[in-house]
């Protein structure tokens, strides 16, 4: 895999597409889905559609200036958008790391999608990107992001303050 074909990966199941500015009518429902703004929203009011066009144009932005980024997921088999996933830049005091990060829309939870897509940015990252290492975070309380860091080799190394609220942050180094 090189750079440019990170723009679409496929694994087993998703088509993981490069996310464009007119894929964010398509997350909306599932970015502004209670459940989901639970495990990724950072204020006490819900995100707006405003919001979702915003968070996907930096997703495009970051795209642009890195040539990798978060994917828009689609089940290979009927098309559907099902999350939104990948590798990101994140920056919180003491960190400035890749981060694989994922959002499954509920009513695909539990069928395995987010560790399918972890381990397709662990490839990406450690095999087309040649990084070193890379991070994860997640809530304390979110046990199904953490079981997927855990089943795809993270391992946990400390708590931090991420988007103003407290997080775990997990590790992954190449060859491990």
């Amino acid at each position: 895999m090189t750079r440019g074909e990170l723009d679409l990966v496929l694994t087993e199941r998703l088509r993981c597409e490069r996310l464009r500015r007119e894929h964010s009518a398509e997350l909306a429902p599932m970015l502004l889905d209670p459940r989901v703004v639970r495990t990724l929203w950072p204020r006490d009011e819900p995100p707006t559609e405003q919001d979702v066009n915003s968070s996907t144009a930096s997703h495009v932005g970051h795209w642009e200036r890195y040539g990798f980024g978060l994917w828009l997921l689609r089940d290979r088999d009927t098309g559907g958008v099902v999350g939104r996933g990948g590798l990101q830049y994140t920056y919180v005091p003491g960190l400035n790391e890749v981060e694989a990060a994922w959002a499954i829309a509920p009513e695909r939870w539990g069928q395995g999608l987010a560790t399918e897509l972890a381990q397709a940015a662990i490839v990406a990252a450690f095999n087309t990107l040649k990084l070193l290492q890379i991070v994860a975070v997640t809530l304390p309380d979110n046990i199904a992001s953490r079981r997927v860091m855990e089943k795809t080799g993270f391992v946990y190394e400390r708590e931090i303050e991420h988007a103003g609220l407290p997080h775990v942050l997990y590790v992954r180094t190449a060859g491990k």
